[in-house]
């Protein structure tokens, strides 16, 4: 049936994948970035399916995104929503992760989701990512900085760290112009291994 169909094409085509804690805004940031529109809702319940939306860059260019639900501790052993979800991510040629600025402990965030990455049976923690603070419209810079400097002690330095609000689309150009550049790169490194 169709459920078999989007699995399918999601593992071949989906450029880039949204992960991170529930209430992260990941369905907010995609409804703004694309033709998706998503199911908002303010409670940490989540996502059911993955939502995908083709996101269009500069005009040039156009990368398929796709919301991995909310991970939750366990997911990996198939707790909540578990594997199918994980298997969405497969392919995708980067993730972006995600992280509510608000929340009590943005390191902790960080690290259940990473372990989660790693201990789904293909480790997907080796994949290139941006952590991605929301929720900054009406912040200081002060208080970002803080909360960068708290994930920059518990992220490997390569790891940009993008400070979005999606409400104001504040950075998320800049976000997908470097989302962009990464795939790119990855696409034309993987054509040159020549198709697996």
């Amino acid at each position: 049936g169709e459920v078999l169909d989007i699995n399918l094409e999601l593992k071949m085509i989906a450029d880039v994948g949204l992960i991170g804690l529930p209430n992260a805004g990941k369905s907010t940031l995609l409804s703004i970035i694309s033709n998706a529109k998503p199911e908002i809702a303010d409670y940490p319940f989540t996502t059911l399916t993955p939502n995908l939306g083709v996101v269009d860059i500069d005009k040039t260019d156009s990368l398929l995104f796709a919301d991995i639900p909310g991970l939750i501790e366990g997911a990996a052993e198939g707790k909540g929503l578990g594997d199918d979800f994980l298997r969405h991510v497969e392919r995708t040629s980067i993730l972006l992760h995600l992280i509510d600025v608000y929340g009590a402990d943005v390191a902790k965030a960080y690290s259940t989701i990473q372990t989660e990455l790693k201990n789904y049976k293909i480790n997907l923690s080796d994949r290139p990512q941006v952590v991605v603070l929301t929720k900054i419209d009406g912040l200081d810079k002060d208080v970002i900085e803080m909360v960068e400097n708290e994930l920059k002690a518990v992220i490997p330095k390569s790891t940009p760290i993008f400070t979005i609000s999606s409400k104001t689309k504040t950075g998320t150009a800049e976000l997908l112009r470097y989302v962009l550049k990464v795939v790119k790169k990855q696409q034309s490194q993987t054509a040159e291994i020549g198709r697996a």
